[in-house]
């Protein structure tokens, strides 16, 4: 424990620190209120014990003190005139125990014991409502494909370790899944895992949300809020994209991944975390620190090991088992539409393909897709171009694509339905819905002539 001992009775205080230091805690000593509220605000205490009889301010003042300050530090009275009264008023006032002189000092630190415990016990409640406004749920990572493979390899040796690591690959190949396999794989897979990504936040908020703030340290800033530091202490700290962190941030993120301490935005008092920090990124940290954007000393920091994820279109193999996945129970998918998606490069990744999953399941008619329900530059990429086709093609044509003559033959029953396409969609036996997206694929124009 970091304990602070509050006594104007330097003999007491001192057998007392000495007993503390002996038990293995971090003991400082303050004779007065003033004293310890200068050691408090440069440093964070577990527990404090406060004499309630001191000269300048009272022990009760300092306890309302420490209180209207935000230090989240548990405090002890002590006293040598125990009333009901008195002891009423310090747990009104925030304490945590009451303790009559005279006393064992084993007593003592027993109480201080349970008071740390219980400290404990309301920051991981602070911790759980934290997560609870910010947890996403994990979703598996799929894939056999030999790169996949080594991934995997790589994630159970690296997860038991408590090292940074440094995750690299493009947007959309599932950066934060892997930090989140990596982060179950670990001791600290019951602890919070917390994510930030750098480029999602205006440059003048990143290091309020990471380090915190304090009530009053700028404008907006009407309550103290802990930094995701603190929500992720004894846990992980995902931070996505910090190719983006500000230069300015760097040398605060270092001194954190070196030993433990930060201070919030506002604040003078030294904080220590116990973090591990999970990086990604997508982009080449060499360039980045041979343009003098990134530290090279914090690259090294965080880049103990590195995993880099490969593009979908590296592991085609993996496409069909993604579908498959993405797919609720009950879906089809036609052959053709199948290999249009099996035959697309995916910049976007495996983002990309469950947005194009997501879109056709809302297109499709019936739990059944077909190429008409995929984005229109996957079925590009397949074969499927555009037409303006204004006349219907003969069949015995061998020059003609399938595709044109499906367009020809929807204009030419729009022309017999005189436009009316909820007539001309019956004529053609298909949904009014699926017409429209043909007419739009084929980009067919019909004027009324």
């Amino acid at each position: 424990m970091d304990l602070l001992i509050v006594e104007d009775d330097r003999d007491f205080r001192e057998t007392a620190a000495q007993w503390m230091t002996r038990k293995g805690h971090h003991v400082e000593q303050a004779e007065n209120a003033q004293e310890a509220l200068n050691l408090c605000a440069r440093k964070h205490f577990d527990v404090a014990i406060v004499d309630m009889n001191l000269p300048g301010l009272s022990g009760l003042e300092l306890l309302q003190q420490i209180r209207d300050e935000n230090i989240d530090t548990e405090v002890i009275i002590l006293t040598g005139e125990a009333t009901v009264e008195n002891a009423v008023q310090a747990m009104k006032l925030g304490a945590c125990d009451y303790l009559t002189k005279p006393f064992p000092l084993a007593e003592v630190e027993q109480r201080c014991r349970m008071a740390w415990e219980r400290g404990r016990l309301q920051k991981e409640n602070r911790q759980l409502r934290a997560l609870l406004e910010r947890q996403r749920p994990a979703t598996k990572i799929v894939g056999e494909s030999p790169g996949m493979k080594e991934l995997f390899r790589l994630i159970n040796r690296v997860g038991p370790t408590d090292k940074a690591i440094l995750i690299q690959g493009e947007s959309g190949t599932g950066k934060e899944l892997v930090a989140r396999a990596i982060q179950q794989c670990s001791r600290r897979a019951d602890r919070p895992f917390v994510t930030v990504n750098c480029a999602a936040l205006p440059e003048q908020l990143v290091e309020s949300e990471l380090f915190g703030h304090e009530k009053g340290s700028f404008t907006g800033a009407t309550a103290t809020k802990p930094g995701l530091f603190e929500v992720a202490d004894g846990g992980t700290l995902f931070v996505d994209e910090i190719g983006e962190l500000p230069g300015a941030l760097q040398p605060k993120l270092l001194r954190v991944l070196e030993d433990g301490s930060l201070r919030r935005v506002g604040s003078h008092r030294e904080r220590r975390v116990n973090v591990r920090i999970i990086a990604a990124t997508n982009r080449d940290m060499e360039e980045e620190i041979a343009a003098g954007r990134f530290r090279e000393d914090l690259y090294y920091r965080i880049n103990v090991m590195s995993l880099v994820l490969p593009p979908l279109r590296e592991r085609r193999d993996d496409i069909p088992l993604l579908i498959n996945h993405f797919l609720e129970a009950g879906w089809e998918i036609e052959p053709d539409a199948r290999q249009a998606l099996l035959s697309y490069d995916w910049p976007g990744n495996v983002r990309q393909l469950i947005n194009a999953i997501e879109r056709a399941t809302i297109m499709a008619d019936d739990q059944h897709i077909t190429l008409d329900d995929l984005p229109r530059e996957v079925v590009r990429a397949g074969g499927s171009g555009t037409s303006t086709a204004s006349a219907p093609l003969a069949l015995s044509d061998d020059t003609c694509k399938l595709e044109d003559i499906e367009s020809a033959h929807i204009l030419q029953v729009l022309k017999q339905e005189k436009g009316n396409k909820a007539r001309a969609a019956r004529a053609l036996g298909i949904h009014r819905r699926k017409l429209y997206r043909l007419i739009e694929r084929y980009n067919i124009q019909w004027n009324g002539d």
